[in-house]
């Protein structure tokens, strides 16, 4: 008797920063592809056409001879569904755009239907994790950033690493990184700071998969005055067994001291799919810093 292979749907919604007709020729152009999904893309728009994709930012799929995914799908100007095997298991994923709260707006519905057992722990969490981080670098190209970050998935040191220009002396930056205060002013927490115990929170909290998260930094690992900030970072979903990263904030003074460059590195992740949308979530938290002591 064959068993049933198990069946894994996880579905996710992400606004995006374009109108609905932009935002779909994201999904379908060559060109846009290569800049927030995988360097190698090939399309043929069509159903049963290639929408083959290979290289270091394509999950599981870093070689030519492995993009063999094809559409299934195919809904001019609205959705498209692609085969995609991962590690040897038959996956479907569909992307729907549908209309946003205005014109320049829309969401990007995703559905990936893993067909088999994925050779993760948690693939529910490496889904969710993926599907964050490619789709916050969908945003990032809608909005037109200049910064949009591929991951790769092939480096044995995976890690999110953000830099930004303010205009500020490395004095006034590195006091908003601890004064509680200034801190929920960037943060949007209720944050503590105890730098004799180096007790160190953002004092957030929230919900997910039904129980409640003290997220962000418990600890303080190195500080050096003016110039570095070191934390720790437990896992965002509260599981005990799950590695603790670690967050580094640089300050590099410029312009003779008026200004600083604050360059923010999170690393120590068991692989780079676990880097989530930490890209897009560092580098808002680092605008908004900037907003504070300007």
């Amino acid at each position: 008797m064959t068993e049933t292979p198990p069946v894994l749907e996880h579905r996710a919604s992400f606004p995006l920063p374009a109108a609905p007709e932009r935002a779909f020729r994201a999904l379908v152009e060559p060109a846009a592809l290569s800049r927030w999904f995988a360097e190698h893309v090939r399309v043929e728009p069509r159903v049963g056409g290639a929408f083959a994709f290979h290289g270091r930012a394509a999950f599981a799929t870093p070689s030519a001879g492995e993009a063999t995914q094809r559409l299934v799908a195919f809904e001019p100007g609205a959705s498209l569904a692609f085969q995609w095997t991962i590690h040897g298991v038959d996956t479907e994923v569909r992307w729907t755009v549908t209309p946003g709260e205005t014109a320049e707006t829309c969401r990007l519905e995703v559905v990936h239907t893993v067909r088999g057992a994925l050779p993760f722990k948690r693939p529910r969490h490496v889904l969710d994790d993926l599907w964050r981080m490619t789709a916050g670098n969908l945003m990032d190209h809608l909005a037109a950033r200049a910064d949009v970050v591929l991951p790769d998935f092939i480096s044995d040191r995976p890690e999110v690493r953000v830099s930004i220009d303010i205009d500020a002396p490395p004095a006034r930056v590195f006091r908003a990184l601890l004064d509680p205060a200034l801190m929920n002013r960037w943060l949007g927490g209720a944050a503590q700071v105890d730098l004799e115990r180096r007790q160190y929170s953002y004092g957030w909290s929230y919900d997910v998969e039904g129980r409640s998260v003290a997220g962000g930094p418990t600890r303080i690992l190195e500080l050096v005055e003016n110039e570095r900030l070191v934390t720790d970072w437990p896992d965002w979903r509260g599981e005990p067994d799950q590695p603790t990263t670690r967050v580094t904030w640089l300050l590099e003074p410029l312009r003779d001291g008026a200004a600083t460059r604050v360059t923010i590195v999170h690393d120590g992740f068991g692989s780079m799919v676990d880097r989530s949308d930490y890209q897009q979530g560092w580098l808002g938290f680092a605008e908004q810093l900037r907003e504070v002591v300007t």
